[in-house]
């Protein structure tokens, strides 16, 4: 065994089986270096297994003035504390070669009930170098009880976070940044997750600021500024034609900002499943380009063939929409022939254009559901 493995393994189980107090961990104590161009992802691996499986201390600090080089790495449970904590003060950097990053996440947290994940340090995934490869930031899966706040991420390589299988959780606080023209690069995901709270963050990318992903519900969004990017949407859902459902989903006081899409659900033609009791509200537009948009006809790369089978749309709110579009039609609703959107409600909505002159309609077909009070008008099959 190599000396630099058993010095490890020395300094793990020192960490694991002494009775001292219980100060929190810092990763330069198993050997991180911090100069952001020595790789530390073992110091950080042995790190990680010493605050989880130890019974000491369930906080580990990444120190500030100090940034860490990771390859991909996995932080896996279940630990031995109820409650685990990461005190990111300091800077985290993806490799700048991509034959570093072999996998497809580059950090993933897996099965840890309790984390917290805090701080004002910075996430940097140096994003452009892996676009053509897809590779993802980080992922939370079946972490329960999951809190994370505070923390900065910017240069995404695909999507930032994903949250997968967790349930009450509560993320905020949150400063997400990537170039607008950057493909994919979804700020928040949130796939077959329940009990779900994203709260005051400040988000602008490339691609969705926030998606709802099939198998989820119960998720509030609230505070969010989204802008520049797609919005905050649900879906997609059917692709290939999967069964996916969506429901319960609460998006409100939130400003859309530039964005080419704003409040979105958009399916899959020959898909199933449903999509239900979704509502936004108190939503400000400052030049949004569609700012509500239903979309079962969704086909990102044109020439999909028509197929009768849809997701099932129903129970849907817009109300209290104020601010500006550039588009002519910033209102499009456009449901399966098939099957339709039921029980639609649009309220309070006052959009004008931010082109001089310009006069503004809507676009809607086999929508069912009520309308009043809204600007431009919108008609509704009853």
């Amino acid at each position: 065994m190599p000396f630099y493995y058993k010095l490890f393994d020395n300094i793990l189980l020192g960490y694991i089986t002494t009775s001292s107090n219980c100060r929190p961990l810092n990763v330069l104590e198993f050997g991180a270096t911090g100069d952001g161009n020595t790789d530390d992802t073992q110091a950080f691996e042995v790190a990680w297994k010493a605050v989880c499986q130890g019974t000491n201390s369930n906080t580990l600090t990444i120190p500030q003035g100090k940034t860490f080089l990771l390859k991909s790495v996995n932080f896996n449970g279940p630990c031995q504390s109820q409650y685990i904590n990461i005190k990111l003060q300091g800077s985290v950097v993806a490799p700048n070669n991509m034959s570093q990053l072999q996998e497809l996440v580059w950090i993933q947290f897996s099965r840890i009930n309790g984390l917290t994940v805090d701080g004002k340090g910075l996430i940097n995934g140096r994003g452009d170098i892996w676009w053509e490869v897809c590779k993802k930031a980080i992922i939370f899966s079946e972490c329960n009880g999951l809190q994370l706040s505070h923390l900065n991420l910017m240069n995404a390589p695909f999507h930032f976070i994903k949250i997968y299988g967790c349930e009450n959780s509560v993320i905020s606080n949150l400063r997400i940044s990537a170039p607008r023209d950057s493909p994919n690069t979804d700020g928040i995901n949130i796939g077959s997750s329940k009990n779900i709270t994203i709260l005051d963050s400040q988000i602008a990318t490339g691609d969705d600021c926030i998606s709802i992903l099939p198998g989820s519900s119960a998720v509030n969004i609230s505070g969010i500024t989204c802008g520049p990017g797609h919005g905050i949407s649900i879906g997609s859902i059917g692709h290939d034609g999967e069964t996916g459902e969506v429901e319960e989903v609460y998006i409100t006081h939130s400003t859309f900002t530039a964005v080419t899409s704003g409040a979105r659900i958009k399916t899959w033609q020959g898909g199933k499943g449903s999509v239900r009791k979704i509502s936004y509200e108190y939503i400000t537009l400052v030049n949004s380009s569609t700012p509500i948009v239903l979309d079962q006809f969704y086909c990102p790369e044109g020439n999909c063939p028509n197929k009768t089978e849809a997701v099932a749309i129903s129970d849907i709110t817009f109300a209290s929409f104020h601010g500006t579009s550039p588009s002519p039609i910033p209102i499009e609703l456009m449901c399966s022939q098939s099957i339709g959107c039921t029980n639609l409600v649009l309220n309070n909505i006052k959009i004008s254009s931010s082109v001089a002159g310009q006069d503004l309609t809507s676009n809607t077909f086999n929508a069912h559901g009520t309308a009043s009070d809204t600007v431009p008008s919108v008609t509704l099959l009853h």
